[in-house]
C-alpha cells in the first residue's frame, strides 16, 4: 500500500545511559569514565536535537539499560518524547523490538547517537523515501554499517543473525532485504 506524504515517520532513538564504565567503554582510556559518561550525555543531547528538529514525526527515546536514569526522565519530560526500554538479547533483537512496537503505528527510522555526522536533512530525505513506498531506506558508514535504518514494517529477517560490529553488516542487511523481495533506498 502506498504511504502518502502527510504519513508521519516516527523516529527511534536508541542511547545507553550515561554511566560511568557503562557509556563509551572504548573511549574510558582516553577521556576516563567521568569523561567518557559526559560524552554519552553530550550526544544523546546532540542526537535527539536533530531528531526534534528534522520535525519528521514522533520522537522515541529506547534506553539501555532500561529507563531509569534521571537524564531520561528530563528529556522525556522537557521534550514529550515516550521513553522504551531496548529489549532483546543482542542489538538486533532490540531494533526489531522498537520496529515491531512502533511500526504498526507509523514507518519508523532508528538511529543510535554515535554519529555526529547525521543530518536533520538526513532524517527528512529518509522520511520522505519511506513517505514515497520504500520499505527499508539505509543511510551507509564508511565502517560497512549504517547511520541509520527506516522500515515501513517489523521484519524479523532483516534483524536476525547479523554480525553486529562488523564490516558485513550493511552487505548482509542489503542482502536480506534483496532476498525478501524489499525496496530499499538511500537518501542522497
Amino acid at each position: 500500500m502506498r504511504r502518502t506524504m502527510s504519513d508521519r515517520v516516527g523516529i527511534a532513538v536508541f542511547a545507553k545511559a550515561p554511566i560511568e564504565g557503562l557509556a563509551k567503554t572504548r573511549l574510558i582510556p582516553y577521556l576516563g569514565a567521568s569523561g567518557a559518561a559526559d560524552l554519552q550525555r553530550a550526544m544523546i543531547h546532540d542526537t535527539l536535537a536533530k531528531a526534534l528538529t528534522s520535525n519528521v514525526g514522533p520522537v522515541s527515546l529506547w534506553c539501555a539499560p532500561d529507563c531509569r536514569h534521571e537524564l531520561f526522565a528530563a528529556l522525556a519530560a522537557n521534550y514529550g518524547i515516550e521513553l522504551h526500554p531496548q529489549v532483546g538479547a543482542d542489538l538486533g533483537s532490540r531494533m526489531f523490538n522498537a520496529f515491531d512496537v512502533l511500526t504498526p503505528r507509523y514507518p519508523v527510522i532508528l538511529i543510535g547517537t554515535d554519529c555526529p555526522v547525521l543530518t536533520p536533512l538526513n532524517l527528512i530525505e529518509s522520511a520522505n523515501l519511506l513517505r514515497e513506498g520504500s520499505d527499508i531506506v539505509f543511510l551507509p558508514t564508511e565502517d560497512g554499517g549504517y547511520a541509520l535504518i527506516g522500515a515501513a514494517k517489523a521484519w524479523p529477517e532483516i534483524f536476525a543473525d547479523i554480525r553486529w560490529g562488523t564490516d558485513r553488516v550493511m552487505a548482509e542487511t542489503r542482502l536480506r532485504a534483496s532476498v525478501l523481495g524489499l525496496l530499499t533506498s538511500e537518501p542522497v
